[in-house]
């Protein structure tokens, strides 16, 4: 049945896709008329960073290899002073949602346009969120000046990627996509996309853990990770970012993997409440049970699967469980201490999420 009621924005943004599209970057930064252009990129990135840096010659105004994971402020305090110290008029994030997180940070108080160069599945972006964390805790919200101008995705970027974290950035993908098939401002034009985002992705992803040189798999998931990145970016979030943002941002767990044995839980909480989102998703994973489908994955995939083995101790459920009970987003079943304790508690044992009736 087709939705009845519903409004969708597309949001106004220039998408360059294939192997070797990197090297139109100079091209990229010239069409805004930008003179000098912040490389943004993480420590690990470093040399990505300059290697773009390079290509941008005089229109480079340096490279700063200090994106971390969440954005803490006083990273996003430095990175927007020496944006202004340099004349920066631009810049370019290179990395993964690390780096555009810093690209948005700056976009925010300077008003710079961003080009992003994703290396990493993570979606940011295709979105005006931003998210900055202070104190132990992340904010997020919408402003469309952090929207990247430009989007140059080179499937090439991504050979690099450890196969381990493609797996883990590809389930963070896949959670934008979960999301936004229950979001309350969904359309029929997202779901579309969430649903072939969901199956390019899962199709993807054994093949690059079989081999993570398969420039056609690493196509495959880049694609996907582009629709699942423009679903988070047309609609609201639900308790699996929730959650994910209040872990990240309390516990500094990495990212893509909170998500990666989140998901599961938060989409097995999700289905009964959520039943034609559920149907959408059993035909892209080919499976009646979703969230068990996507436990299953994971687990072949040799990706996490408890909130424990990534640093997360038993005592700490309850402080995560408050932070997403005072401030809780929208979604499709009521958000109740009961519920999300028991959530946490199989998520950070590891249990394989049970249906739910």
């Amino acid at each position: 049945m087709v939705q009845t009621s519903f409004s969708y924005d597309a949001l106004p943004m220039r998408v360059r896709f294939g192997s070797g599209v990197v090297a139109s970057l100079p091209e990229e930064v010239a069409r805004l008329g930008a003179r000098r252009a912040l490389v943004l990129c993480s420590p690990e990135q470093r040399a990505t960073g300059e290697t773009i840096g390079d290509a941008l010659g005089e229109r480079s105004a340096g490279v700063l290899a200090e994106a971390r994971m969440h954005v803490p402020i006083e990273v996003a305090r430095h990175a927007r002073a020496r944006a202004a110290e340099l004349g920066a008029d631009a810049c370019v994030a290179v990395g993964g949602g690390s780096a555009i997180g810093l690209g948005k940070a700056i976009a925010l108080e300077h008003d710079l346009p961003v080009i992003a160069v994703p290396t990493t599945y993570a979606g940011s972006e295709m979105t005006t969120v931003w998210g900055l964390t202070e104190n132990g805790l992340k904010r997020t919200g919408k402003d469309p000046r952090v929207l990247p101008a430009s989007v140059l995705y080179d499937p090439e970027l991504t050979l690099g990627l450890p196969v381990g974290m493609s797996v883990t950035s590809g389930f963070n993908a896949v959670a934008h996509a979960v999301e936004a098939l229950y979001a309350p401002d969904r359309s029929p034009v997202v779901s579309l996309m969430a649903q072939e985002g969901v199956r390019a992705m899962t199709e993807a992803l054994p093949a690059v853990f079989a081999d993570g040189s398969d420039l056609g798999a690493r196509t495959t998931a880049l694609y996907a990770s582009w629709l699942c990145g423009a679903t988070l970016g047309a609609t609201t979030m639900s308790l699996h970012h929730k959650l994910c943002h209040a872990l990240g941002g309390t516990l500094d767990l990495p990212h893509a993997a909170t998500h990666t044995v989140v998901l599961p839980h938060a989409l097995a909480y999700n289905q009964p409440a959520a039943p034609e989102a559920t149907a959408a998703l059993a035909r892209a994973l080919d499976s009646g049970d979703p969230a068990g489908r996507l436990w299953d994955l994971a687990a072949s995939l040799e990706a996490p699967r408890s909130l424990r083995e990534l640093g997360m101790a038993e005592r700490d459920i309850d402080p995560v469980r408050e932070q997403v009970l005072n401030a809780p987003y929208a979604n499709p079943a009521p958000v109740t201490r009961d519920g999300v304790t028991r959530l946490l508690h199989a998520a950070w044992n590891g249990e394989r999420p049970a249906p739910r009736s």
